[in-house]
């Protein structure tokens, strides 16, 4: 092969982040408290590369949760969020099924890009993190494929490049689209966070 038509070479992903690969979360919950109110939906996107070696999002998966019992949901949470607990298509999952859903798809990816776990990326990261972790700890999950407390905030990043850190205003301040009517959807949320996170992971050697 010419070294014209050779193809390109780039860092693995197992090389970039200590070997972890970021996944991209968000959580929609029944309130603030993740030790006493409900985990509503769930998405998780994990991080790929494209032919050239640049990061971008990568394949979603996503459920909506039946509340797990003795959990709390406060009537103002579901103003925000929209959520209908009893929407005939909402086709909620237990929470073990979800958590099993969702975890399955991120192993697949971890072992894709042979990286030793996953690192979550989010708009306020532990906030994400903790409903994460409280339902891992409600349910007695042995196989969480996140590590327990490290994470990628794009709020941070989002401050650092962009001098934003409303999701809403950081994306548009990217030059990424927003719809207001769509926010507050978990996986809408995970797909503008995750081309948030990769524009920004894209755009940092330039930014010295």
């Amino acid at each position: 092969m010419s070294e014209a038509t050779a193809a390109p070479t780039f860092r693995k992903m197992s090389e970039r982040f200590r070997g972890y690969l970021p996944v991209v979360v968000d959580v929609e919950t029944g309130g603030f408290d993740w030790n006493r109110h409900a985990l509503l939906e769930i998405a998780v996107q994990p991080i790929d590369l494209d032919e050239n070696g640049r990061l971008v999002p990568g394949e979603m998966a996503s459920a909506h949760l039946v509340p797990a019992p003795g959990t709390e949901i406060d009537p103002k949470s579901l103003q925000v969020t929209g959520i209908d607990l009893d929407h005939p298509f909402r086709l909620a999952k237990p929470e073990r099924d979800a958590l099993d859903h969702v975890f399955a798809a991120v192993r697949a990816a971890v072992r894709k890009h042979d990286c030793q776990r996953a690192i979550l990326v989010g708009h306020n990261a532990h906030f994400d993190l903790n409903f994460l972790n409280a339902a891992v700890a409600r349910t007695q999950h042995k196989r969480n494929p996140f590590h327990p407390f490290s994470v990628f905030d794009t709020v941070t990043l989002a401050g650092i490049a962009y001098g934003q850190t409303v999701l809403a205003r950081a994306v548009l301040a990217a030059g990424l689209s927003w719809n207001g009517e769509e926010a507050h959807s978990a996986v809408y949320d995970t797909e503008r966070t995750a081309e948030l996170f990769c524009k920004i992971a894209n755009s940092w050697p330039r930014m010295g």
